[in-house]
């Protein structure tokens, strides 16, 4: 075992570094083993001598940048539970080196090799995330703000001195910082961004750092005096001679546009004038982020807009209307930004420029302000629509496609009855761009104005049959042109769901449509679109929208075509990891379209036989697929395996024994949480499938699941459905799940007491609870019927925990319809199985009335039917002596 003194690697450790890069994998492996065991042996000497070696002015450049990676990636790492132990490992580390290392650092922040000082602030912004919330390293913020009052200071280390400060404040919550600190930072801030300052460089930085420090100002912002400064220096920074602190500027104004929306009025006029010259005369990436302000403004509006109570008749106090008030400058400013685009835009997906963006404001300009749009875009569209030149053209169908989200259909009928067979000529276009947003704007008019259950449609008997020719001929065009036609066929099915009478119409178009769509995904020309991928979407949108009545041949028919594509790929020959993942797609998409066709035919008795007939050679396909190591495939095929349970019933126990060893792998596969997620979902689809004949593997399903949630490894995304499955299994097993009770509700009681504990202010975090809060009622539900029969008393000691979590959950506020109805029906679970037994437990939960009251008023009628049930069950229990 090589173990090296800390004295000794510090002098060494240069040429480890320097080997760690080298092109010999041999000389790069041995380097690397040597740095992995200092790090094991001695974690503090090994991180000094890091630092010390990013310090060093006389080592190479190429090792101080590798000290300074090497340095950051001991001390974050995106996976949570990773970074969780590194930070630990920080903690726990004597004082004596911390103060070593952070020293080191800062004085590195002076160098004048950039790429030292850049890691160096990085560095310094990961250990203050450790830091400053356990209020630790007071001094920092101080120590920065000297770098920038002492005069005598040179600007390579005040521009890294903001990069500083600019990373911590990304990396550390706004309340981790007292006021007068934040006071100092954007002090030091807006100095360094002033006109005043000469040296280019720290401006950009300053410029930076505001951006990222803007959360930490809503004190600042509040105060008119100090709001005109800062203001006035991003205006400023804006029109610097210096693109790149234009465009730093401008980003600032994107975030103060959705940070600070409610005070932005007496600096619009000025922000106007500046984004109008941007966008008519500035470097592209100026312009993008003066087109992305008014993106902002319209986010804003919007959100308002959707949280203002119509019945009130309260505008409310923060909406301004901006976007109204600089309607008849704005929309001319953004209807000339459509003529600026790429010639190669269409091919590439990846990019985005002017035009792009300016059709994508113009969109949500039109949702912000509806009919007053469109007087003001129709000269523009009139004007430009027939010109030879392609240019003008596109920009002007981009223009129409784009504003038909907003303005009512009163208003927009005329126009798109006026327009569509002009369209319809349009994608015969010499011009490839002229056909790409021509496709585009069909498929917007078909999923925004094609609702014939509704009662409206621009679709008439009349124009179907030309409609679909010529969408069906376009089918053969350029693959980004076809995957826009595979779009416009997908709502123009979509738009036929449920229609009544008129779905009839579409049904004798629909064989066609399903060959062509095979067809076109046959295509070897559009292996760099998503032209394969969107056209089986769209046949499956097809058959699902499809009236199984009048279709059900077509889709049987269908049924052994897509069969037999999938049996091809089995034998396709895989020479290379590219030929494995072509493979592995295609095999996820046509299962994917044997999953729909499965739902679909057994969705009714009269044709689930056609399902049943081939159910055993569906069964030996998906197993098939399987030894196809891709998670994707997997996922696939568990869903379509999933639909055949449902379909199959009782009868899927046979392939079982077959079965299992795939679902088994499936629950334990924690890297493609993905795969282990769905596989969760499938065990509920067998349990509905099969009832108590699931019970033989049941111990081994349940011994898994309970070991997925106790797991640190799985992503917590599946730890949702998992709860779900215990009510999934408790329904299909009743009694017999009374051998896993004492396992799996401690589970649940834990979980719930997560739910309260979740930050709500993060959307991501919030959906989850949501997810969470409804899977553990699901579970609850499941078990309290499986037990009614015969063992209710088995629920008895775990019913107050469970009217404690319902308590909590009721008293949220707004709430997530998902959770109100799978609480109410948890509600209705617990009278009608412990009857009552619940009378006592129930005088402490004035929530749960409440909720019970909410429900019951809701507009939602199937949210009101569970109340109803509910308070049924509750008055019933309450009825009863006992």
């Amino acid at each position: 075992m090589l173990v090296l003194c800390v004295g000794k690697m510090a002098l060494e450790i240069t040429q480890y570094l320097l080997s760690a890069q080298s092109p010999e994998a041999k000389v790069r492996n041995d380097a690397e083993t040597i740095l992995g065991q200092f790090r094991d042996q001695n974690l503090p000497g090994f991180l000094l001598s890091l630092s010390v070696e990013l310090s060093n002015e006389g080592k190479p450049t190429e090792s101080r940048r590798l000290a300074g990676i090497v340095l950051k990636n001991s001390l974050d790492a995106k996976e949570a539970t990773r970074k969780d132990q590194l930070v630990q490992q920080w903690v726990a580390i004597d004082i004596s080196f911390k103060s070593q290392i952070k020293n080191s650092l800062l004085t590195t922040l002076g160098t004048f090799v950039a790429e030292a000082s850049h890691t160096a602030a990085q560095v310094v912004a990961k250990i203050a995330s450790i830091e400053i919330p356990r209020k630790e390293w007071p001094e920092l913020v101080g120590l920065l703000l000297a770098n920038m009052t002492q005069s005598d200071r040179p600007a390579l280390l005040k521009q890294a001195t903001l990069e500083t400060l600019g990373y911590i404040c990304e990396e550390i919550s706004n309340e981790d910082l007292m006021q007068d600190e934040v006071n100092a930072v954007l002090t030091a801030v807006v100095q360094g961004m002033n006109i005043t300052e000469q040296n280019p460089e720290v401006r950009l930085a300053a410029t930076r750092a505001l951006y990222n420090a803007l959360n930490f100002a809503r004190t600042n912002f509040e105060n008119e005096m100090e709001r005109n400064y800062i203001m006035k220096v991003v205006c400023d920074a804006a029109l610097a001679k210096e693109t790149e602190i234009r465009q730093a500027a401008f980003e600032c104004l994107v975030s103060i546009a959705s940070t600070y929306y409610e005070v932005l009025e007496p600096y619009m006029q000025r922000i106007f004038e500046l984004t109008s010259n941007a966008v008519k005369g500035d470097e592209e990436a100026v312009a993008l982020q003066a087109v992305e302000f008014w993106s902002s403004i319209c986010d804003e509006e919007l959100e308002i807009q959707d949280y203002e109570a119509p019945e009130s008749g309260d505008s409310s106090a923060l909406h301004s209307h901006f976007i109204q008030k600089a309607l008849p400058t704005l929309v001319p400013l953004l209807l000339e930004t459509l003529l600026k685009q790429d010639e190669d835009q269409d091919q590439n997906d990846g990019i985005w420029n002017l035009a792009m963006s300016g059709g994508t404001c113009l969109g949500l300009v039109a949702n912000t302000v509806g009919d007053d749009i469109v007087p003001l875009a129709m000269p523009f569209i009139q004007t430009n629509i027939s010109k030879t030149d392609w240019r003008s053209r596109e920009a002007a169908t981009y223009a129409f496609g784009s504003i038909l989200e907003g303005p009512s259909i009163e208003k927009l009928s005329p126009m798109v009855n006026s327009g569509l067979d002009f369209l319809l000529n349009a994608m015969n276009d010499e011009n490839s761009h002229v056909k790409d947003t021509t496709a585009w704007t069909l498929c917007r008019i078909f999923e925004l104005l094609h609702s014939p259950a509704t009662g409206f449609s621009v679709v008439t008997p009349a124009n179907l049959q030309r409609i679909l020719g010529v969408l069906l001929e376009s089918m053969k065009d350029a693959p980004h042109v076809a995957e826009k036609v595979c779009g416009a066929i997908y709502f123009l099915a979509q738009g036929y769901e449920d229609a009544g009478p008129s779905t009839s119409l579409f049904t004798p178009y629909i064989p066609n449509i399903l060959n062509s769509l095979i067809v076109t995904a046959d295509r070897t020309d559009g292996s760099d679109s998503k032209l394969r991928s969107t056209s089986y979407e769209t046949l499956n949108e097809v058959v699902r929208c499809s009236n199984l009545s009048e279709t059900a041949q077509i889709i049987a028919d269908l049924l052994p075509v897509i069969m037999s594509k999938l049996d091809q790929t089995l034998k396709l020959q895989v020479v290379s990891s590219d030929d494995r993942e072509k493979q592995g797609d295609l095999q996820a998409l046509l299962c994917g379209v044997l999953q729909v066709i499965i739902q679909k035919l057994s969705s009714e008795d009269k044709t689930k036989h056609v399902i049943l007939h081939v159910a055993d050679q569906l069964m030996l396909l998906f197993l098939r697929v399987f030894d196809c190591r891709s998670s994707t495939v997997h996922e696939e095929s568990m869903l379509a395996i999933g639909a055949l349970a449902y379909a199959t019933g009782p009868e899927f126990g046979k392939y079982m024994p077959e079965f299992y060893k795939y679902l088994e792998m499936g629950l334990q596969n924690f890297a493609e949480y993905e795969v282990c997620a769905i596989s969760v979902g499938v065990v509920g689809d067998i349990c509905r499938a099969l009832d108590d004949k699931i019970l033989p593997y049941c111990d081994k399903i349940m011994e898994l699941l309970l070991k997925d949630l106790s797991s640190g490894e799985l992503h917590r995304s599946v730890k949702p459905a998992i709860f779900s499955a215990f009510g999934d299994i408790a329904l299909a097993i009743g009694e017999q799940f009374e051998k896993y009770i004492n396992y799996a509700l401690p589970m649940m009681q834990s979980a719930s007491e997560v739910c309260a504990q979740i930050d709500n202010s993060d959307e991501e975090m919030m959906d989850y609870g949501n997810q969470l809060r409804r899977s553990i009622f699901e579970a609850y539900s499941g078990l309290l019927q499986g037990f009614k029969n015969s063992k209710a008393q088995l629920m008895l000691p775990h019913a107050p925990h469970l009217l404690q979590f319902l308590e909590l959950v009721a008293k949220d506020r707004p709430r997530d319809e998902t959770v109100s109805k799978a609480a109410v029906a948890v509600l209705g679970d617990l009278a009608d199985a412990l009857g009552s037994n619940i009378k006592i437990m129930f005088k402490d939960c004035s929530n749960c009335t409440e909720l019970l009251g909410e429900c019951l008023q809701s507009d939602d009628e199937q949210l009101k039917e569970t109340a109803a049930w509910t308070q049924g069950m509750i008055g019933r229990a309450f009825s009863v002596s006992g």
